[in-house]
């Protein structure tokens, strides 16, 4: 167990007292107007590019990613990277194909465009869905693993760890709403960005005993080439969790688009944008971020390997590579992992009052104030987070591998889930029950394939499931009497213009040229 000194504490204390009176700072209303459900869950549809494209890879990278890829980095090696890198090709599809259609029919939520689209019980399904997943799953997955860092590295208790998580993230977004939200998150990618960069600098010098990053990164190239093969073959030993082609060609795109297209707890700063415009930069920004971040993550775990060949387990590489920071520095990065949980936390909470006082409590009570709704998403984010920290414990506290069961448990569902809003969007005779045949079905086939072939990779059964259930709602659709009526609630695609501006195309080309070019150096 390592311990922060004086000096670390106190950069760390400045660090929360700030970014907790910044929220206030730019949270408040000007006199005599009072929040409204816009202002607070869709922060009046006010956010830059600079504050979507932050808070899309604050809301993204937590604790799990930062201890987690770094400790991939160290046993696989550089082809973990492949969750950054195609992440980044997958924002470039989600911003010029997804993103109009959201914003062209004033999307407040992912379960409103179900309605809009289908019906109101695929509406409910799924908001009843994502409310169980995001506390059950995510919430308690941030608290516990973020938890467990803090834990590494400080030595305090993991309860006192979950409970300071909950009340920091409570304490910055629960008044602001997803403004306080988007806009700490800027100070929380600066953080996180020079932190991790600090980080690799650090192990990359010291691998070239002070001779500089770049004789450091070329003795790493030459004492551990097999840490940059980036396509894995059958009998690498990490194949089932990363096997070979299959990253580029299968299931990894039906993962990648299913967070960055349809979680809510992602695509709402998007669609908090001032304008499609507005949106598609902060998309293209949070893309160009993501090609950065295995800098970030995945190279210090990697370095870690030639410093620290022993280790055990793997995840312990970033806290111990902290250990090596002096003092100060070891406070600003250890400031950088928990601003990578809390604002994960952050969202999260935000993002559960949204779709529970949107979806579901507007429903069953209309016509009450603004103020009134926003009452009830903060009471809303508050409960979640109470529920979360007591039932942390209980769900996770016995698992060896809380991420992969968690990757695995919403795997179940991810291929429905992209059935149902692809061909919502781009095909008007999917039906309702098509689309619940497909929700239904992903759960059904995942759970069959995983018993039926428990060697099938994980990645491949969810592209295999993702292919029948698409089948699945197509036939079910193509045989439903009802089609015909339904085609009338369809999203409105056919005025929708995917036509992006030339900055955005020759951005996406970049990112497209470089992760190719990653790919081609280090096949």
């Amino acid at each position: 167990m390592q311990q922060l000194s004086t000096l670390d504490v106190g950069i760390f204390i400045v660090y929360v007292l700030g970014l907790i009176a910044i929220a206030y700072f730019v949270s408040r209303e000007k006199m005599g107007h009072k929040k409204d459900a816009s202002d607070y869950f869709l922060a009046g549809n006010s956010l830059p590019w600079w504050a979507i494209g932050a808070s899309l890879i604050a809301a993204n990278i937590s604790a799990e990613q930062i201890i987690g890829m770094s400790g991939s980095g160290y046993a696989m090696g550089l082809a973990i990277a492949s969750y950054e890198w195609m992440a980044a090709i997958t924002l470039i599809i989600v911003g010029k194909y997804f993103l109009p259609i959201f914003l062209k029919n004033k999307i407040f939520t992912m379960p409103q465009f179900l309605e809009q689209r289908f019906n109101h019980n695929v509406r409910m399904v799924m908001a009843f869905f994502w409310l169980g997943v995001y506390i059950l799953v995510n919430l308690t997955a941030i608290l516990w693993l973020g938890a467990l860092a803090i834990n590494t590295v400080t030595g305090v208790d993991i309860t006192v760890a979950m409970a300071f998580l909950g009340l920091f993230s409570l304490a910055y977004s629960l008044y602001g709403g997803l403004k306080a939200v988007a806009y700490t998150d800027i100070i929380q990618v600066v953080l996180l960005v020079f932190g991790g960069l600090f980080l690799s600098y650090t192990t990359l010098n010291m691998i070239s005993n002070d001779n500089g990053v770049f004789q450091g990164f070329a003795l790493l190239l030459e004492q551990a080439p097999q840490k940059f093969d980036m396509i894995l073959s059958p009998e690498h030993e990490h194949y089932m969790s990363l096997p070979g082609l299959s990253v580029l060609l299968g299931g990894m795109w039906i993962m990648n688009i299913s967070y960055w297209g349809f979680n809510q707890y992602i695509i709402q700063r998007a669609l908090a944008a001032k304008s499609l415009g507005e949106a598609q930069k902060g998309i293209v920004f949070a893309a160009f971020l993501k090609v950065l971040m295995p800098v970030i993550v995945v190279l210090p775990g990697i370095a870690a390997y030639l410093l620290m060949p022993d280790l055990e387990p793997a995840d312990k590489a970033y806290p111990m590579l902290m250990s090596l920071m002096p003092s100060g520095i070891k406070g600003l990065v250890f400031a950088a992992l928990v601003a990578a949980i809390v604002s994960s936390l952050g969202s999260m909470t935000n993002s559960i009052s949204t779709i529970f006082t949107m979806d579901i409590y507007s429903h069953y009570r209309k016509e009450r104030s603004q103020q009134h709704y926003v009452k009830v998403g903060r009471f809303v984010s508050l409960g979640a987070m109470i529920i979360a920290l007591l039932t942390t414990r209980p769900l996770l506290g016995e698992l060896d591998q809380a991420f992969q069961y968690i990757q695995e448990f919403t795997g179940f569902f991810t291929p429905g889930i992209v059935v149902i809003f692809v061909m919502g969007m781009f095909w008007k005779r999917t039906t309702s029950k098509g689309a619940l045949t497909a929700a239904l079905g992903s759960a059904v086939l995942s759970l069959t394939f995983k018993l039926a072939l428990p060697d099938l990779p994980f990645m491949d059964r969810v592209g295999l499931v993702f292919v029948a259930c698409l089948l699945l709602a197509a036939v079910v659709s193509h045989f439903d009497k009802g089609a015909a009526q339904e085609q009338n609630q369809s999203v409105d695609i056919d005025s929708v213009e995917f036509a992006t501006s030339r900055s955005y195309n020759v951005s996406a080309m970049a990112v497209i040229l470089i992760v190719g070019a990653f790919y081609v150096c280090w096949w």
